[in-house]
């Protein structure tokens, strides 16, 4: 079964691919069926994701999967939530991972409380009108490092520091991070509620 994640981001294809495999199912991105971004105007990660879900389903014609995920900083109120891929732009900074970093450590200076969370939300639907979409959550308590270290992986997770592992997700084998990440937790659930509902 050919199923549509709704992004363009690499990274995400490249580990949901990944995830999903077991199932036999082939994941490709909206993009590559010139299926353009879906507007995410929402304030939770659920609404955003069941938004472009939707969008991609109602695109493409096929099932679709998406994901929206960000960084839940404590000190911060749980921001910067869903606005984390653009996090840099509120400080003048240009869109890009390595700029979120570089703002978030600037944000966090003198500040004690560093503990923040990693969550995934995905949704999928077998249509676009699906009354029942899937829901599953991964989410993953750390620490915010000091600085950068590692160089697996994309967007917070040279800064992720997971205390069970010693390390930030970007220092970890890209297998182990995918089995315990945020993502991967939500993955493995979305496998699990797929087998059950959907095959």
């Amino acid at each position: 079964m050919k199923i549509v994640l709704a992004s363009n981001n690499a990274g995400k294809l490249a580990e949901l691919h990944a995830m999903f495999a077991p199932l036999g199912f082939e994941l490709i991105s909206q993009g590559s069926l010139g299926i353009p971004e879906a507007p995410e105007p929402f304030h939770t990660f659920i609404e955003n994701a069941l938004t472009k879900a939707r969008h991609a389903a109602r695109h493409s014609g096929l099932p679709a999967v998406a994901d929206d995920a960000g960084l839940c900083v404590d000190a911060f109120g749980g921001l910067p939530g869903v606005q984390t891929a653009f996090y840099a732009t509120q400080f003048g900074y240009p869109k890009s991972d390595n700029n979120n970093v570089r703002a978030l450590l600037e944000q966090m200076q003198g500040i004690t409380n560093r503990r923040a969370a990693m969550v995934s939300t995905l949704v999928a639907l077998r249509s676009a009108d699906d009354p029942e979409p899937l829901v599953a959550v991964g989410r993953v308590v750390g620490e915010i490092a000091p600085e950068p270290m590692g160089s697996n992986g994309f967007g917070f997770d040279p800064v992720m520091f997971i205390p069970e592992f010693g390390k930030t997700f970007a220092q970890l084998p890209v297998e182990i991070k995918n089995a315990h990440s945020h993502r991967g937790r939500a993955a493995a659930a979305m496998v699990a509620l797929m087998r059950e509902r959907w095959l």
